[in-house]
């Protein structure tokens, strides 16, 4: 998985993806598919995706007790798609029932699922932790006490904030993967993200994959967006 590049699929049905997708003929993407689009088309999306030579990350967030998502993981490893992910508040037990299950429903030969988990979402501020979700921690401890029991429960790494990269970095180390959605252009509104990045300041911090959605899919010229992703990635656009 070297691209760094997730595109989130966040559309309703596949055929505005399929639209969307017309823009990039011959092209192997990486993209996210999320439960918008998953809870609508289910796992047929998967199949038309893999037979035009993307990959996917399916990005269900699963959240149950241990024995569900280790059945559930269980069925998405059938599926062939890339990467999958959980909730770390689910605990170490459920993240290891995850792992379980993908090892169980990968087929002889292939590979299973990387699978990461959901440290804090990027729409979650620092007021919020505190005084909705009752987390009297800092945002950014406990960002890394969900890392450090995804590490020890054998996940591949995490989803999180490209602010947070640094230090998660510091404590699993540089194979634990980064994955980091809130990234936008400098010129772009934040939307409902609140701890976001520009795709030069993701890979600055050291973020192994950046997932961009609106900043692609809504834009007016997609393909030119893409293009600045690849450039502003390599720092040839700085803000």
């Amino acid at each position: 998985m070297n691209d760094p590049f997730i595109v989130a699929l966040d559309f309703p049905t596949l055929e505005e993806a399929k639209t969307f997708l017309q823009s990039f003929p011959n092209k192997s993407l990486f993209l996210k598919v999320g439960m918008e689009l998953y809870y609508q088309e289910g796992p047929a999306i998967i199949h038309y995706l893999k037979e035009q030579g993307h990959r996917i990350f399916l990005d269900l967030k699963l959240h149950d007790i241990p024995n569900t998502v280790k059945r559930a993981m269980q069925g998405l490893a059938r599926l062939g798609v890339d990467l999958v992910n959980v909730h770390a508040a689910g605990g170490t037990r459920m993240m290891e029932a995850a792992l379980e299950g993908l090892e169980a429903g990968t087929p002889n030969g292939a590979r299973r699922p990387y699978c990461i988990a959901v440290t804090q979402l990027t729409s979650t501020s620092e007021q919020m932790l505190h005084n909705e979700l009752w987390i009297d921690r800092p945002l950014e401890e406990t960002v890394l006490h969900y890392a450090s029991l995804a590490k020890k429960s054998g996940l591949d790494g995490v989803v999180c904030s490209a602010k947070e990269v640094p230090l998660i970095r510091k404590h699993c180390g540089e194979a634990f993967l980064t994955v980091t959605p809130g990234i936008r252009f400098a010129d772009d509104e934040k939307n409902d993200q609140v701890r976001v990045v520009t795709p030069y300041e993701a890979r600055k911090l050291g973020a192994s994959f950046i997932v961009v959605g609106r900043s692609i899919t809504r834009a007016e010229n997609s393909v030119a967006a893409y293009k600045r992703l690849q450039q502003e990635w390599k720092g040839e656009e700085k803000e």
